[in-house]
């Protein structure tokens, strides 16, 4: 059983005037313990990355990059073709900002997560994920990388001995390999069903796939999304039921030595 487990959501994936969802990253920071934050990409502009690293400070949360495909009109859940070489020079250039608003802060870039469709293109993709851990080790090798577990991202930062956390997704549906299953549109999911699921996936470590099958799962922290129809009402269910089963929720880097 897991006993501790951290709670991460993308925020800040807005772009000026444009929103996306139906719950302001105010209502959810308190809920959360590591914020994984648009860096201009995907989503995101400079004076909302401010204001979402300024947030999470004051909450205490964990800072991480979010960074992204570029793809702002696809919210970065398009393959974009291009070599590593110049996704991971993407992945920097983007890192880089979030750090700098962490620092003007007084705060640290707790992790790096990458986003929607570049994040899966990570987990298979080896030479991708090397050359990413690689740039990790050198610039940021107290940081966490947040991943699938068995990915070729999890891989890549095993073999080297980079920090890497692995995720279970509370609004996503899982496939019998172990996979998220993408959804363009997943609607308004069931908070309730969401908080027994995230339940038995700590307690159990299992989680029910589409076709109906258990398999196992191992993570050290869970995600949901900001976006997602209803957010608020599946972070504050999750806690609420997490909390009933005496499991504590806490930074990832307390989590790791668990």
């Amino acid at each position: 059983m897991r006993e501790v487990v951290d709670i991460n959501c993308d925020m800040g994936e807005a772009f000026g005037r444009w929103r996306v969802g139906d719950t302001d990253d105010a209502s959810l920071m308190p809920l959360i313990s590591s914020a994984n934050i648009a860096a201009g990409f995907h989503a995101g502009d400079p004076s909302l990355m401010d204001q979402t690293v300024r947030l999470a400070t004051q909450h205490g949360v964990g800072i991480g990059a979010h960074p992204g495909y570029n793809d702002l009109q696809g919210f970065g859940r398009r393959k974009i073709a291009g070599t590593a070489k110049e996704l991971v020079n993407d992945m920097v250039y983007q890192v880089g900002a979030i750090k700098e608003f962490a620092h003007r802060h007084s705060a640290r870039l707790q992790h790096v997560k990458p986003h929607g469709a570049l994040y899966m293109e990570l987990a298979v993709n080896p030479e991708l994920s090397q050359i990413f851990v690689q740039y990790m080790r050198t610039v940021e090798p107290n940081a966490y990388i947040f991943c699938m577990g068995g990915s070729a991202t999890w891989r890549a930062a095993m073999e080297v001995g980079q920090p890497v956390v692995r995720e279970f997704y509370a609004d996503r549906d899982y496939d019998d390999s172990g996979s998220i299953v993408f959804t363009r549109d997943a609607g308004r999911p069931d908070p309730a069903a969401i908080a027994r699921k995230v339940v038995r996936a700590c307690k159990e470590g299992k989680v029910k796939t589409v076709k109906g099958n258990d398999i196992a799962i191992d993570f050290e922290s869970i995600c949901f999304h900001s976006d997602t129809l209803g957010a608020l009402d599946i972070v504050r269910q999750m806690r609420e039921a997490l909390v009933a089963e005496g499991i504590r929720i806490t930074p990832v880097s307390d989590v790791a030595g668990h």
